[in-house]
């Protein structure tokens, strides 16, 4: 015979089992019955602050999790009836708790939000943000964790902070809108993600994805003192931002208060500026194809300021130190720093600022000076090593400087074609058009290397002198400043040589007479003792007044005009003897002279013989 002692266990356990069936049999009905729609309202509303409105019916399921699942759930301000919600979803989901439901009570730890829309509004920092709930258990934390921290800013009691529970947010396929003239406009779609709170004194992290103008963007953020934080005090904080534009990401400590700052390192990395600038909308589209930039920093940011110490960038794979500031007080942001480079691109250093750097291809697009009334900008920047173009420069000292409407580059020391160079380049908005201002000063430089980085190879003096350009005009495209400019060209050097001129078979051309190419005479180069050139710059065009070269036994001049636009010479000139010419320059009888003609373009001339009158030797 059986135990008595087992028999009465099998049935407690038959019991039990009986029991447990007809609990779970009963939740939904329990569920339907207790835990009906207005609580389920009321405890979201007890919880988020928002007046919680469910059109549908809750639908109770127990496998796998026991859970309520709602749909047409809005979340409102209950100050602004009129206002449309701050959150629509069009399914809910609540984790419940069994035991808690058997007690007519609604604990939920987990809220699942199926394509929510959710409503922001664009703060004056630029950043959109849904409206702050004017109740809740979460404001009620956040308003008693304030107290905590006023009572002692430095170093607030964490031991008194509220420790209410949250959970977790999941939100799917949602998206976020703003109102822009009445109408709703999509800022963020597909988001997707979770925030996760245990309780109001403990760690939080977020993360979310979406698609924000087209591009999928990643958000991660992280706080051990976020209550902490929401009440204005100081709490460590991580924030990461990855899109295919760029990447950005903060570790420091930060505060939300009215005087709010950020303090910690931070870094930025974009394979294109230009992608990045287009993609933000920023305003500022310099028309160059700017290639990679990545910034390494300790940041300081405080209301309207941010100071970038110990800065490390790199801009097209050029390295740099230095220190930067952005003051965002006045009526336009305004940069101000420091930057040191090892090697620079001075091209893509401009065009990462301005765009005033004109590239290859771009004479006839129109520079955009509009960023001057958008920016205000004055960098100081050296390099061991630069490039501008094809141009290698060593030692440079620059400045660049964007400033109501004036925009200026300038190079006031560099060293270059074993010499040293200076130049500007302005551009100054005014109401008949922006006019712009070219100069250069090249000194005790080799004229041949010049003459070859400026794209001439005929009839250059070879050796050391000064050059000096300026130039001014209306600059709407490239081409139009050098098609209008006017100014002067000035060039002295000294002893050295005139490339790509044999003289004696250019003299025995111009004997025989009948006009020839410059090419056909070009397979020599003629010593000279120096040489001195003068242009005046009228509307594009170069009238010469004076070009000299002096050898031993010569003396070669030009004078006439070279116009840019249509490259068309029209140049008369002479070779004259030595002795003859200091004759001349005496008051004696006139040299014996052998005139000819330039005329062709700059990359084809000919010459024309007038008088021959001089014999090569």
């Amino acid at each position: 015979m059986p135990s008595p002692l087992i028999r009465r266990g099998v049935w407690a356990i038959g019991t039990a089992v009986i029991v447990i069936a007809l609990i779970v049999a009963a939740l939904p009905l329990i569920a339907s019955t207790r835990i009906v729609r207005d609580r389920i309202a009321w405890e979201m509303s007890a919880w988020s602050g928002f007046r919680v409105a469910i059109e549908g019916s809750p639908r109770i399921e127990v496998w796998p999790n026991f859970r309520a699942i709602l749909t047409d759930v809005t979340l409102s301000q209950w100050t602004d009836t009129d206002a449309p919600p701050v959150v629509e979803a069009e399914r809910v989901e609540v984790d419940l708790s069994a035991m808690a439901a058997l007690r007519g009570d609604v604990v939920f730890s987990t809220a699942r939000l199926v394509r929510p829309t959710i409503r922001v509004q664009r703060m004056a920092t630029g950043l959109f943000l849904p409206a702050v709930p004017t109740g809740g258990r979460i404001a009620r934390s956040i308003d008693t964790a304030r107290g905590v921290v006023n009572a002692d800013p430095a170093k607030p009691d964490l031991d008194k902070l509220p420790a209410d529970t949250f959970g977790t947010v999941e939100f799917r396929d949602g998206r976020m809108v703003a109102s822009v003239g009445g109408k709703d406009v999509e800022v963020l779609s597909s988001l997707t993600g979770q925030a996760t709170w245990a309780a109001m004194n403990s760690n939080a992290t977020m993360s979310a994805t979406g698609i924000w103008r087209g591009e999928s963007v990643a958000l991660d953020v992280a706080s051990p003192k976020p209550l902490v934080l929401f009440a204005g005090g100081t709490a460590p904080l991580t924030l990461s931002f990855k899109a295919a534009p760029a990447t950005f990401s903060f570790d420091g400590t930060a505060s939300m208060s009215e005087n709010a700052y950020f303090d910690g390192q931070a870094k930025f990395s974009a394979p294109s500026l230009r992608r990045v600038l287009e993609w933000a909308q920023a305003g500022i589209a310099p028309g160059a194809a700017i290639g990679s930039v990545s910034i390494s920093s300790k940041v300081t940011a405080t209301a309207g300021r941010v100071k970038f110490d110990d800065t490390a960038l790199s801009l097209d794979n050029n390295p740099g130190m230095g220190a930067l500031d952005l003051s965002l007080g006045e009526a336009q942001p305004v940069v101000s720093g420091t930057l040191a480079f090892d090697t620079l691109d001075l091209r893509s250093f401009l065009s990462a600022f301005t765009p005033l750097a004109p590239t290859a291809g771009a004479g006839q697009a129109e520079i955009d000076t509009s960023f001057a009334d958008r920016i205000n900008l004055d960098l100081r920047l050296s390099a061991a090593h630069a490039t501008a173009g094809t141009i290698q420069l060593a030692d440079v000292a620059a400045t660049a400087q964007v400033k109501d409407g004036l925009s200026v580059f300038d190079i006031s020391d560099a060293s270059a074609f074993g010499g040293n160079i200076q130049s500007s380049l302005r551009f100054d908005r005014k109401p008949e058009g922006t006019q712009v201002e070219i100069r250069l000063l090249a000194s005790d430089i080799d004229g041949g290397a010049f003459a070859t980085a400026a794209g001439m190879t005929r009839l250059v003096p070879v050796g050391t002198g000064t050059v000096s350009v300026i130039l001014k005009g209306p600059g709407r495209t490239w081409d139009s400043i050098f098609d209008n400019a006017d100014g002067s060209v000035t060039a002295t050097f000294g002893p050295g040589a005139l490339s790509k001129l044999n003289l004696p078979a250019f003299l025995k051309h111009t004997e025989q007479g009948g006009f020839f190419a410059l090419d056909d005479v070009s397979d020599g180069t003629l010593p000279i003792d120096g040489a001195e050139i003068k242009a005046s710059i009228s509307k594009g065009v170069a009238r010469i007044d004076k070009a000299e070269a002096n050898s031993a036994k010569y003396k070669i001049w030009l004078s006439g005009i070279a116009s840019y636009a249509g490259r068309g010479l029209a140049l008369s000139g002479g070779v004259i003897q030595a002795d003859q010419a200091a004759a001349q320059a005496n008051g004696q009888q006139g040299p014996n002279q052998s005139s000819f003609f330039v005329g062709g373009t700059w990359s084809t001339p000919f010459i024309s013989p007038i008088s021959r009158g001089v014999s090569g030797e």
